[in-house]
């Protein structure tokens, strides 16, 4: 992978919203070119927002935003970055294929000269079968796979995620993270991931960024030095579990740092959750 030129940089960046609230405070990360890099924090801390602002949803208040969405090539610029949300957001009147395509459509792309390449991404994702379907008749598993696909389909140099895995089984996470990787390495693309799971970053990321709670800012940074591709076996391994649990201990050393800097007597702005769910299944 070459990370050697940044495709999104956010430099000295606040970001304070117009009811008051300052959501960041002087945050500077750097993806660079096929790197993936996963955001880690509790509830609250401005991860969204990182995301937001790397893909011109929002603007700084201070400080630089580099991103292939701030580009002057707008319809470039466009297609050369993908957002997948936590929730999978398809149209329930559209059949899968049609969900898929929305995005050329929306970029002028006739409908039978998109269709090759909305098939091909429906059979990297293992949706092959399923392209007259629509979304009441998948699985949730399914429907965060069918929104990816229309994320790659537009062929991303930079694909955003938040979260796109929290609501799902461990065993759909598990097997939608490795199928992730695999699309990752096949499509050559930066991925900025944000996740509350400390095992779900170790196991997808080369590296880590921790951000402390509220007005976020980005506290820490592990490097994740297993080579790829990261079989299942990975998460047996003294490496991640290693990884794991220094990652535990910077998360907690955020938080504290973050709670000692509160006036006494204040009510924390953000706080970790309890480690249950899928945050909570062995590595």
């Amino acid at each position: 992978m070459n990370q050697g030129t940044a495709v999104v940089t956010l430099d000295h960046v606040d970001k304070r919203f117009d009811n008051g609230l300052l959501a960041l405070r002087d945050v500077s990360l750097q993806v660079g070119a096929g790197e993936f890099v996963a955001l880690l924090g509790a509830s609250g801390c401005g991860k969204s927002t990182v995301l937001r602002l790397a893909a011109g949803l929002e603007t700084a208040s201070a400080g630089r935003v580099q991103a292939p969405a701030l580009a002057n090539e707008v319809s470039t610029a466009s297609a050369d970055t993908a957002f997948v949300f936590q929730e999978p957001t398809l149209m329930p009147w559209a059949s899968l294929f049609d969900n898929v395509f929305l995005p050329l459509r929306l970029a002028g792309v006739p409908r039978g000269k998109a269709a090759l390449r909305v098939r091909e991404v429906l059979q990297r994702v293992g949706l092959g079968e399923f392209e007259a379907a629509y979304p009441a008749e998948l699985s949730g598993g399914m429907k965060m796979r069918a929104s990816i696909a229309r994320a790659l389909v537009t062929r991303p140099r930079l694909l955003l995620m938040d979260e796109p895995f929290a609501a799902l089984d461990e065993i759909t996470r598990q097997h939608l993270n490795g199928d992730l990787m695999a699309w990752w390495a096949t499509q050559a693309m930066s991925v900025l991931f944000v996740t509350h799971s400390v095992f779900e970053a170790v196991f997808l990321s080369q590296r880590v960024l921790v951000m402390g709670a509220r007005p976020g800012h980005v506290v820490a940074e592990l490097a994740v030095d297993a080579p790829y591709p990261r079989a299942p076996s990975f998460r047996m391994s003294a490496l991640y579990m290693k990884t794991c649990h220094d990652l535990s201990l910077a998360l907690d050393a955020a938080m504290r740092a973050s709670a000692d800097a509160r006036p006494a007597g204040t009510n924390p702005v953000a706080t970790t959750r309890p480690v249950s769910g899928s945050d909570a299944a062995a590595p």
